[in-house]
């Protein structure tokens, strides 16, 4: 089991404050006016900041919806460490993912909101796959180090396993977000995940 991460100085504090309130601002403006129609001057001053100022906190436009992904998949390995070392591969990913839901309240209609401007938005689609990978890199190490046993002296087999239920599960998410979409959140993405899941492994 991993130490607890040390507390953040006030700088660092400050900094994570200062990033929320940009992001914040932009997905306002974003839900409003749509993702292509705001620019990033305009992101800038409704968080009172310069354009400079934004772009230490930001890459691109992208980023500002994107932007916390690697962080929620640092969760989700994070939340799979605590897993019994026991539990069923499968069980452990799903619990993992599930953790993501507990963080803060989950606001339907935003969520609805942003998933749509997210699926008809080629740029964030697009980034959003990439980023998607960086979930892998997190995922595959720790479900491997579960899966591994003593016929499998270096490991080779476990990360083999891993990675499939790893790529299958995000797939599977992106499937069930899509569905969630198309019924506008009338009926819960856990359950079309398990759907979709369970489909997969028959």
């Amino acid at each position: 089991m991993r130490s607890e991460e040390p507390v953040p100085g006030l700088r660092e504090r400050t900094r994570r404050a200062v990033h929320r309130e940009i992001a914040e601002a932009g997905m306002r403006l974003f839900l409003e006016r749509g993702f292509e129609e705001t620019t990033i001057d305009q992101i800038a001053e409704a968080a009172g900041i310069s354009r400079r100022s934004f772009f230490r906190y930001f890459g691109t436009k992208e980023d500002v919806v994107l932007g916390d992904l690697v962080d929620r998949g640092r969760r989700v390995r994070d939340a799979l460490v605590q897993r019994p070392p026991e539990e069923e591969p499968w069980e452990a990913v799903r619990a993992s993912l599930l953790a993501l839901r507990t963080v803060r309240p989950v606001d339907t209609d935003r969520e609805l909101r942003i998933g749509q401007m997210l699926h008809r938005t080629p740029s964030l689609r697009a980034r959003h796959m990439e980023k998607q990978l960086a979930w892998k890199e997190l995922l595959v190490p720790e479900l491997a180090r579960r899966l591994r046993g003593a016929d499998d002296p270096d490991g080779s087999a476990a990360e083999h396993r891993a990675a499939a239920i790893v790529a299958t599960a995000l797939a599977c998410l992106d499937v069930a977000s899509e569905t969630w979409l198309r019924l506008d959140g009338a009926v819960s993405l856990e359950q079309l995940w398990d759907e979709a899941v369970s489909a997969v492994r028959g």
